[in-house]
């Protein structure tokens, strides 16, 4: 259990010190609040797009997302959504810190975190399985976040506007042109081997590899920016929110989501084994996305809140994994 645990905090602890390096660079005077701004910016539109295209892009097909496997995941993913907007009408006041509470209660990082997590506790079958998993997750994280955060904005949006903003998204768009290259792929002639007769990544490399540079760069400067805008000092005036939506992300998820599992999978209705119980895990379990508090920037809403739930989630993400872990094994779902 030692080496689990030397896992999560090697995973999350990096996630920690990019933050921290953000907030030294503020307090030094390295760059200014525009300069972050426009960081910030540059993060939604650009890069983080990028690498939610690669992350469908790599799934090898369409066909390989087995829809009813994933049913239940997106159903709890949808029942977290409607329990973080119960919850924030009860407790969180401020009409610009529901969006991100709702976010928090909701969304995870499970593409950067939860993917390694899985393959550590279940290997390449339950790395399979996750990975399908997140291809249906992270659109419906981005999509319900868009909606979620427009709707608590500055100005309530109307319906249509609401719709517009999420369709015109740059998450939503980097998803949609990675399922469009999907799609293109599943049409085209293959070779004697099986393989598509056009390939981005063999017949062009350099845009491919320009890609990948480029999206592999969107984590740790969504870390610096947020670690930038961070702010120690409104953890009091935040502390009710930061616990709830902290508790909610971390036990309240993983509890729900799993529990609802292996309930489902006694009573012969699902069959969740070892191979998918990690998957759980890695979408459930995991601390809030990074692109969280960069979408509430950009959006609206307070993204001081957002920051706040990036840094707790995440540090306490090291016991709640650990412990659900040993649980999870004590009784042989692992």
């Amino acid at each position: 259990m030692f080496n689990i645990f030397m896992y999560a905090f090697n995973a999350v602890v990096p996630i920690l010190l990019l933050v921290l390096l953000g907030y030294a660079l503020r307090r030094i005077g390295f760059a200014g609040e525009d300069f972050f701004k426009k960081a910030n910016a540059l993060v939604f539109r650009v890069f983080l797009p990028l690498l939610l295209f690669c992350n469908v892009y790599d799934i090898e097909s369409l066909s390989d997302v087995h829809w009813g496997d994933v049913g239940y995941i997106a159903c709890v993913v949808v029942v977290l959504a409607l329990i973080g907007t119960v919850l924030a009408r009860l407790f969180v006041p401020e009409r610009l810190q529901k969006g991100p509470f709702i976010q928090c209660v909701f969304r995870s990082n499970c593409a950067i975190l939860g993917i390694p997590l899985a393959e550590a506790l279940g290997g390449t079958a339950a790395l399979a399985f996750t990975a399908v998993a997140t291809a249906v997750t992270i659109p419906l994280f981005n999509t319900l976040a868009v909606i979620v955060l427009s709707y608590y904005a500055d100005k309530k949006p109307s319906v249509k506007a609401t719709l517009l903003r999420t369709l015109k998204n740059p998450l939503i768009l980097g998803v949609a042109a990675g399922l469009l290259v999907l799609a293109v792929r599943s049409f085209l002639p293959q070779t004697a081997d099986g393989a598509p007769v056009f390939s981005l990544e063999r017949d062009c490399k350099f845009l491919f590899s320009a890609l990948r540079m480029a999206a592999q760069a969107a984590s740790p400067l969504a870390l610096v920016v947020i670690g930038a805008r961070f702010d120690f000092s409104a953890v009091r005036s935040l502390l009710r929110p930061i616990a709830i939506g902290t508790v909610c992300r971390i036990v309240l998820a993983p509890a729900l989501a799993i529990g609802g599992a292996v309930a489902l999978t006694q009573w012969g209705v699902l069959q969740f084994t070892p191979v998918e119980i990690p998957a759980l895990l890695a979408v459930f379990g995991s601390p809030i996305a990074v692109s969280s508090a960069v979408m509430v920037g950009e959006i609206g809403g307070d993204d001081q809140l957002a920051s706040q739930f990036v840094v707790w989630t995440s540090a306490f993400s090291l016991f709640t994994i650990f412990v659900t872990v040993f649980l999870l094994r004590s009784f042989a779902y692992l």
